[in-house]
């Protein structure tokens, strides 16, 4: 067991820089302060740099800049120390289909000269946990998808990290598959006491499973928060409307009106956060006609991840 450096921080990043020598800068300037035994998500898009995050947490880039500490240890002068407190299961899935699911589990517990008996003991107690018994003596390649995803998760955890790494847990993965995933991670937590880092390109997925959420862009943490306080700041409804004509004026007459909680213009997409979608919905299409604005659609809908998203980075999740 890893003793925390005078912290409850399990993940604590100040001013956490990543430049290549391509002159790309994956991260810019990221803070973190994860606290143990949560499930924190960052969320956001592909290129937004979360791999490159999680790949310097875990030893296995060194950053530009910054202080990166890991159960109190420094991710670059103690890194054989956070190595041996942490799982990692990466975005790729990295199995050997030619052997069975018993035996994946046991050479990885070889892999870190964990005796006989110990070995043995973990493989039982993971199987279990996996939902995997049935098929423990099947050769990797029968396994469905969720299958071999259950399987790398608690492969993670033969060495008992108090930290699990997740990058993009549920890529690849139908909904069915995802959904289980989801409640195996939840299950995780809660009966193994870690503190898992997970990060995700699914809106849903970070507001089912975080405790904490960051989101991402450009390299840099750009609003974090439980997911209902970032979702509560967006108002009780949003109005989403697309059409033609002075939107300007339209959101300028908008902002006149106390009701109105916050306007997101994006693309063509204004987004309105208002006290009550239903009761303030004709106000809103009268506003509009008397504006010159053409509404072709509206909708109203309860806000999510997604329209925090919009409104702190400007553009949608999957925008390239």
């Amino acid at each position: 067991m890893a003793e925390m450096q005078g912290t409850n921080l399990a993940i604590e990043v100040k001013g956490l820089v990543k430049e290549y020598p391509s002159k790309v800068l994956a991260v810019n300037g990221i803070d973190l302060n994860i606290k143990s035994n949560t499930i924190y998500a960052l969320l956001g898009p592909n290129g937004a740099g979360k791999t490159t995050t999680i790949n310097i947490l875990t030893t296995l880039k060194e950053p530009t800049a910054g202080s990166i500490k890991v159960l109190g240890f420094d991710v670059i002068q103690q890194a054989n120390k956070v190595r041996r407190n942490i799982g990692v299961t990466f975005q790729e899935m990295i199995l050997d289909d030619e052997l069975t699911g018993r035996q994946v589990l046991d050479y990885h517990g070889r892999l870190y000269k964990l005796g006989a008996r110990e070995r043995q003991k973990k493989v039982i107690e993971l199987l279990k946990l996996a939902e995997l018994e049935e098929a423990a003596d099947r050769v990797v390649k029968t396994y469905s998808g969720g299958m071999k995803r259950r399987l790398e998760l608690v492969r993670g955890l033969m060495t008992e990290p108090e930290i699990l790494f997740l990058d993009e847990p549920t890529t690849g993965l139908d909904p069915q598959n995802r959904s289980s995933i989801w409640k195996y991670i939840r299950n995780l937590k809660e009966k193994s006491n870690l503190t898992l880092l997970l990060t995700t390109h699914y809106m849903e997925e970070a507001e089912e499973l975080a405790d904490y959420v960051g989101i991402i862009d450009y390299g840099k943490i750009v609003i974090e928060g439980t997911p209902r306080e970032l979702i509560d700041k967006m108002g009780a409804d949003t109005i989403q409307i697309a059409g033609n004509g002075n939107s300007d004026l339209f959101i300028q007459e908008l902002k006149g009106h106390s009701f109105i909680q916050n306007i997101v213009n994006t693309n063509g997409l204004i987004q309105i956060g208002t006290d009550s979608g239903n009761k303030r919905l004709v106000e809103v299409v009268s506003i509009a006609s008397k504006s010159g604005f053409t509404i072709e659609d509206i909708s109203i809908a309860k806000p999510s991840l997604g329209d925090v998203f919009l409104k702190y980075t400007g553009r949608r999740l999957r925008d390239k």
